[in-house]
């Protein structure tokens, strides 16, 4: 064999001669886990010839990107067997999603839980056909004519050019370079059994999908996301390497499912979202008004120490607040409508004095540069720290809408700290660090940090400021230690930030708080503070929200602790049961005893019987049940019984409340 006839590639970073025209296939044969190459960073199918000089990566069917490979491929299994159930159904856009995929259909009648049964059985049976994913460059109009009866996928080709901002999962069916279309070829005959625009990689073939997917349910959905467009039906699968992670997903579902923070909130009588308030618009119980406030006022203590000033602000202001700071330009549909008031008009119904706009307030940041602004400020005042539990409202639409995790009105523990240009960096330093550690407190210890950048088309200054101020912060989270993950285009308009992405009980992230730093809104609120040179000059503002706000947390923490929440935070600390009437004396001045240490306890005297009363205690999840009988009244002793069954028995009255008493103070239980 000649030189002429071989290229040199980088296979994993070490320099490899293969043949011309070897293709990703050949070159990971055995390596049955790959399943498409990174070839100079972009994911090619398995089939395609390697380019001299290539870098070249093997990707697995686990990782990440082999992950995204196998769900994509998976929803092209599944809208062909929804093709062979409803020859006349239209295909829509089908893109992997976190965790699976979702293809989108124009069709008669919406989907059946029996329709999916029926579909999984006709997916398993094509895949055991073995069919190959093969790809095949097109021009349009070959394109066009491949698609001529699906006009989604047409209306797709005269979008091509602006992919990336038509709607979710676009950019996988058509984009830069060259439009693709993918057949489902029989591997005896050759024959395309399928096709679809798509710009791929894909799997080899079907055989790879195995029989670890499933579908999992159908909902409408627009067209594109739009509500002004064709309303679809939109089925949702999952896909996973083995059948054994594909049940641990399932399990995590399930799991989550108990956990949901709306049905626990019914459940415990915790909270609940009145029809005749409106969407987003939540109320608090007696239960969950004990654990917002015990929250509140332990945040409210820490932020005292940590030398925060508490201010308070309306719900309401002129729009021209809203106009000066810029949200009105950038902001207003995330903000409920104007209200029109107070305009005077003639008997014949001219208008004699203009009214005004008024707005809820969806940001306190305008307020509380109102306060720096209202008198003069000096060096010597900053860092001014303010801090408020400050309610603001937010016009979320209602498809977003869900349970207290997306709300339209909330109270944000909002805090804005005003500063020099040279105490900026410690500054966010310590906010991060506070930040971090009251998240402990709570319960939450898994974390890392997302920067989000300027967005080129939603901004407010000039690049030299928001440079500044993005490498700023870039610093303090890398020097915080924890993970830093970029997100491009993702930060306000007047500045950039970052975020705390905190994972729960199961895994999940959740955006706890963010850390915005400003130079903007000083400029337009015209902020000044005299140095010690005596010159005026701009604070910098940071913008920093520790909970996001706390009808979110409470939901977070919620799911997080499955209900069971910490004795600190359990709305009822200690459920006293004496196991017959005769000793329900002697428990209440056991309780007494607790409630005069500032404990929550109750004594349960119901009509039911003793073992009903303990079940009721582990539904409540109740965090300590004390019981008390004969022996134990003799013995001026408790038995304690734990949330996992466990019990401690015959404990001294005076021990059991100090044990009680120590664990809340140290939020240890």
């Amino acid at each position: 064999m000649s030189d002429a006839q071989q290229i040199t590639i980088l296979v994993d970073g070490e320099e490899t001669k293969v043949t011309t025209g070897t293709t990703g296939a050949e070159l990971f044969f055995e390596r049955r886990d790959v399943v498409v190459a990174r070839v100079n960073g972009e994911l090619k199918d398995l089939d395609q010839p390697l380019p001299e000089d290539a870098a070249v990566e093997g990707v697995t069917i686990d990782s990440p990107d082999g992950l995204n490979v196998l769900r994509h491929s998976t929803a092209h299994v599944m809208a062909q067997a929804v093709q062979q159930l409803r020859p006349d159904a239209k295909l829509g856009i089908g893109p992997y999603i976190t965790d699976g995929f979702y293809f989108d259909f124009d069709v008669a009648e919406p989907f059946t839980p029996e329709d999916l049964k029926t579909l999984e059985k006709m997916m398993l049976k094509i895949i055991n056909q073995n069919q190959k994913f093969v790809r095949r460059v097109v021009s349009e109009d070959e394109a066009r004519e491949a698609m001529k009866d699906e006009p989604y996928k047409l209306e797709l080709l005269g979008k091509k050019n602006e992919a990336a901002d038509v709607g979710e999962g676009v950019n996988v069916e058509v984009g830069a370079g060259d439009i693709t279309i993918y057949d489902n070829v029989d591997r005896k005959s050759g024959d395309s059994l399928w096709c679809d625009l798509c710009r791929g990689p894909h799997l080899p073939n079907t055989k790879l999908i195995s029989n670890a997917f499933a579908l999992t349910r159908s909902s409408a959905a627009y067209w594109l996301g739009n509500q002004n467009n064709q309303q679809l039906q939109r089925i949702y699968g999952t896909a996973w390497p083995t059948k054994d992670a594909l049940k641990a997903y399932q399990e995590r579902i399930a799991e989550a499912e108990r956990r949901d923070h709306r049905k626990l909130g019914a459940e415990l009588d915790l909270f609940s979202f009145p029809d005749e308030l409106g969407s987003g618009l939540p109320v608090f119980h007696p239960k969950g008004g004990i654990i917002r406030k015990a929250m509140e006022d332990y945040s409210r203590q820490r932020h005292v120490d940590a030398g925060y000033d508490f201010v308070y602000t309306p719900h309401i202001t002129k729009g021209h607040l809203y106009e000066v700071s810029g949200h009105l330009d950038w902001y207003r549909e995330g903000m409920f409508p104007a209200m029109h008031i107070d305009a005077e008009l003639n008997e014949d119904g001219t208008v004699r004095k203009p009214g005004q706009d008024y707005y809820l307030k969806p940001m306190n940041c305008p307020m509380h540069n109102l306060i720096f602004r209202s008198r003069g400020r000096s060096y010597r005042e900053l860092p001014l720290r303010l801090f408020e539990f400050g309610s603001v409202y937010r016009y979320e639409k209602s498809g977003v809408v869900h349970g207290l995790t997306r709300v339209r009105g909330m109270t944000q523990d909002d805090a804005h700290i005003y500063c020099t240009r040279e105490q900026m960096k410690d500054e966010l330093t310590t906010t991060l660090n506070f930040v971090l550690g009251l998240l402990k407190d709570y319960g939450l210890d898994d974390f890392y940090l997302e920067l989000s950048t300027k967005n080129e088309d939603k901004f407010v200054g000039d690049d030299a400021t928001w440079e500044e101020a993005t490498r700023t912060l870039a610093e303090v989270a890398e020097a915080s230690g924890l993970e830093l993950v970029p997100d491009p285009g993702g930060a306000a308009f007047y500045g950039p930030k970052i975020s705390v992405q905190a994972k729960d009980a199961l895994g999940r992230t959740w955006q706890m708080s963010t850390i915005q730093l400003d130079f903007n809104l000083p400029e337009r609120f015209e902020l000044e503070f005299q140095a010690a040179d005596g010159t005026r000059q701009r604070p910098v503002m940071i913008h920093r929200a520790l909970f996001g706000s706390v009808e979110r947390f409470m939901g977070v923490l919620t799911e997080h602790y499955a209900g069971a929440f910490p004795a600190w935070l359990a709305p009822v600390q200690v459920v006293g049961i004496p196991v017959a009437e005769a000793f329900n004396d002697y428990m209440f001045d056991v309780v007494d005893q607790l409630k005069a240490a500032g404990i929550r306890a109750e004594v349960d005297i119901s009509s039911d019987r003793f073992p009903k009363k303990i079940r009721t205690a582990s539904k409540d999840k109740i965090p300590f049940v004390l019981i008390a009988g004969g022996d134990d009244a003799e013995a001026g002793a408790v038995s304690f019984r734990f949330r996992d069954g466990s019990q401690d028995n015959g404990v001294p009255v005076a021990e059991a409340v100090q044990r009680i008493v120590d664990a809340v103070r140290n939020r240890t239980s």
